[in-house]
């Protein structure tokens, strides 16, 4: 699509409100308050991921760990910053999970790709993920409001998902020994996949259901 043709299509008078939010939340983010160390932290951690997947696709596994590993340190660094300068926003707050999330989900989706990681691991991945969303969407279409909290086995299987991650990426750059480990790990990393993905699922429903009954619908 050309540049001018982009231009009509957010122009047309079907996308007014589309093009408005897109400006609000362009001139919202640039706000003074919003620019602050720890959030300039987490966007250079977005920044890094098409890196990290370019060296991942020329199979450059200790350029890839590198940048992996710091983008792990900035995520060890906004947080910290952020108490400790008392500089938390909310943009901070929408921000650090995306840039983690976009990260581990496209590390892991490469090295499956490249054989370092089952493949079967990054399609329960993604099946779990596209399940969230899809519920989370549901909900709001539903009840016109969201509120969602990670649950215990979310956070548990992320942290075992980024453990994983790590250790396959670093084995792969510099010759760990940790190869024999990796398939054992991934099942684990599996299982807890599939179980917050099941917990979602509840969460969801049992949300439905209590949203139904306040307004005497039956579930």
């Amino acid at each position: 699509m050309s540049r001018m043709a982009a231009h009509s299509f957010l122009a047309a008078p079907r996308f007014p409100r589309f093009r408005q939010t897109i400006v609000d939340v362009i001139v919202w983010a640039m706000n003074r308050d919003n620019l602050t160390l720890p959030n300039l932290l987490t966007l250079m951690r977005i920044v890094l991921v098409p890196f990290v997947i370019w060296r991942l696709a020329v199979l450059d596994m200790q350029g890839a760990f590198w940048l992996f590993a710091a983008a792990a340190l900035t995520d060890l660094l906004d947080g910290n910053l952020a108490r400790l300068l008392n500089q938390r926003t909310v943009l901070g707050a929408w921000l650090d999970p995306i840039a983690d999330k976009l990260m581990l989900l496209s590390t892991l989706f490469m090295l499956a790709w490249d054989g370092v990681l089952p493949m079967y691991l990054a399609l329960v991945v993604g099946l779990r993920d596209l399940v969230i969303l899809a519920g989370a969407a549901a909900y709001r279409r539903l009840t016109g409001g969201l509120d969602v909290h990670p649950t215990l086995t979310g956070k548990l299987a992320t942290f075992v998902e980024f453990i994983l991650v790590a250790l396959a990426l670093a084995n792969a750059a510099m010759e760990l020994g940790l190869t024999d480990h990796i398939p054992l790990l991934s099942i684990l990393a599996a299982a807890l996949v599939v179980l917050s993905g099941i917990r979602y699922v509840w969460i969801w429903a049992d949300k439905t259901r209590a949203f139904l009954s306040a307004r005497g619908v039956k579930p």
